[in-house]
Order: C-alpha cells, then structure tokens, then sequence
C-alpha cells in the first residue's frame, strides 16, 4: 500500500484525515459505499485496516440497524480501497453537509472513484425483489443539496449534473455481468428523504416522473464526489416492492434479509467490476 502527505482538499475533513494517518498510510484508489445489509462485504478486504467512524472527528454517527458505521480500507481484486460501512442519512436529523462528509473524506485520503450501493424499493415492473440495478441517472425528490453555502476550491461552485453517473463505467460494468451470467437492469433512482416509506399515491407520481426505484440515500454522496470530480458508478439492490407494487406492507427487516440474499451475486460482481477499473 502506498502513502501521501498531500494537502487536504477539503478543510473540515482535516481532523480527520489526520486520525486515519495516524492509524493506516493507505491511500484508496476507490471507495465503497455500501447499503443497506450490505455491510458484511467489507469482510473481503485483505490487509484490512478498520477505524469506527466515532473515532474521526466531524463524521456523523449512523444510528439505523444494518448500517454500523466503519471506514474499512484493505485492498480487493489487487485494488486498494476503502469501504464506507455504515452510511448516514438525512432521515436521522444530520444536515445534508454532514450526510456528504465521507465523501469529502475519501477524497482527501486519496479516492478518485466512488462506487456506490443501497437498497431501493422497485417501482419498474422489471425491478423486482433481488435485482441488481445499475443506476443511470437520479431525481433529487428531497430536495437538498450539499453543496449549499460557501463553495469549496475542490470543486466548481456550478458542477455540471447531466452525467452523474459515468455512462461508459455502466457499460462496462454491465458488460462484465451478462458474461458472467449476472442479470442485472438499468434505471433512475429517486431519492426520498424518509424515514416513513412512500405512499401508494407518491409511487405512481414518481412513476410518471420516470423513476424506476427509489430509496433514501446516495444522491447527496453522488452530488458532493462530482463535485470534486470523481468517477462514480452506482448500483442498487432491489429489495422490495415500492408502497402499493406488493402484496406485503413494507418492513425494514425485509429490506436487509434480501440484501443477505443477495450479497455473494453483488460480491461477484463488484469483484468483476474491481478487476477491470476504467482508467
């Protein structure tokens, strides 16, 4: 694993740059969000390094079940990485500045591409329970954007939007799946803010706005790593019917036990994906 001493892009992410110094010189060529249930893939890192995040000053703490809150850097597939176990959500009562700070966080420690997974509810017929979705492009329902005050030298105070999601790594990524016999979708995810679930009523709405799964995260985290231009992929994994789509009342619980279900399918495929990085 390699080392750096460059300076912090983002000042209030220096505390804690310095902490994670202290404990690891890795320096992640990638980060790893990883969603609901999908915690345990960071067991995979070899030559793992695990910091809680209560531990870094200026990280918000997670306080949702499934989502423990580590920074794990190791490296995958020969990669070096860091997987944010562990997200944080506007729903818990954190400012959307503070929902973005483990971005600005791997960032300064060195990541300049982001993968990011939840767990989304399905809205599009063919987004059922169990499917891997590579996301295209999102609808920020919730109407926040971290971005809002002072602009940051890291980034452009106006960050173009039109691609948040790297077009060219999906199809790389989804190429690497249908060879290897992984089903998967593309669709737009529509961020809520939560924490209730939708109504029957607000899922046909988004429908018609050309949602194809909704959840409760990532927007705010794929915003902040394009504005410090970051590659980013993103990859949702269905667990649910959305509100009204299901014979079955929407629990939390389901959620995280189809995330089991599905973990050794998205382990695979991020592996896949790990392996042929763009450049």
């Amino acid at each position: 694993m390699t080392s750096t001493t460059a300076a912090t892009p983002y000042p209030d992410t220096q505390e804690a740059v310095a902490t994670v110094r202290e404990r690891t010189p890795h320096v992640p060529r990638l980060a790893l969000v990883l969603g609901s249930g999908l915690g345990d893939l960071a067991e995979a890192a070899e030559e793992a390094v695990t910091i809680p995040t209560t531990d870094l000053p200026g990280y918000p703490h997670s306080t949702v079940a499934g989502h423990d809150g580590q920074l794990v850097f190791g490296r995958i597939e020969g990669v070096d990485v860091v997987f944010i176990r562990g997200r944080v959500h506007l729903y818990e009562g954190h400012p959307v500045r503070a929902v973005s700070f483990p971005i600005r966080l791997v960032y300064a420690l060195g990541a300049r591409q982001l993968l990011v997974t939840n767990a989304a509810g399905g809205i599009n017929p063919r987004c059922t329970p169990g499917t891997l979705m590579f996301i295209t492009d999102h609808i920020n329902f919730a109407f926040a954007n971290p971005l809002v005050g002072p602009n940051d030298p890291a980034g452009p105070r106006f960050p173009d939007m039109s691609e948040p999601y790297d077009s060219a790594w999906v199809d790389r990524a989804e190429a690497l799946a249908l060879a290897n016999g992984i089903a998967t979708e593309r669709g737009t995810y529509i961020w809520t803010r939560g924490p209730s679930y939708e109504t029957q009523a607000e899922i046909q709405a988004y429908r018609l706005l050309g949602a194809d799964a909704v959840g409760m995260s990532t927007v705010p985290e794929v915003i902040q790593a394009r504005h410090a231009g970051m590659q980013v992929l993103g990859l949702s994994t269905i667990t649910n019917y959305a509100a009204g789509l299901g014979e079955e009342p929407l629990d939390h619980d389901d959620v995280l036990a189809v995330g089991q279900d599905i973990r050794a399918t998205l382990e695979q495929l991020v592996r896949l994906i790990l392996r042929d990085l763009p450049t």
